[in-house]
């Protein structure tokens, strides 16, 4: 089984992998670590050093939990969503694990864009950790 999780070092993006990483054990599956950056701003090696210092924390945390991981930093001028759904396609995912950030009422309703745009067009199950 193949476990996509979006991470982006937040604390719903830990959330996220600490619920992939129950999902890998459980399922005895590989987990796919993915980053989005957009690309092309004034920031963007600042952001590129921060994305990969998140992924080796990540990948870091599923060594130390035996979980088999790839992690991947995608700068391919999509959105986060868009990235994710992609990836997941072209690798044959099996489940996407994301964290949704706590909103206000019509917040909760909506989600995000991102995490929205995951749930409806993704082609496998996607769970949402908060």
């Amino acid at each position: 089984m193949k476990i996509l999780v979006g991470y982006d070092g937040s604390n719903s993006g830990k959330e996220a992998l600490n619920e992939a990483i129950s999902h890998a054990q459980a399922f005895n599956a590989r987990l796919y670590i993915i980053r989005s950056l957009k690309g092309g701003s004034e920031d963007h090696f600042e952001k590129i050093e921060n994305a990969e210092r998140d992924l080796a924390y990540a990948e870091s945390f599923c060594q130390k939990n035996e979980i088999p991981c790839e992690t991947h930093l995608l700068i391919r001028g999509l959105g986060p969503g868009e990235d994710i759904v992609k990836f997941a396609d072209e690798n044959n995912i099996d489940k996407i694990v994301i964290g949704v950030r706590r909103r206000s009422h019509v917040g909760k309703i909506i989600f995000g864009s991102n995490a929205r745009y995951i749930i409806m067009e993704a082609q496998c199950p996607v769970i949402t950790v908060k």
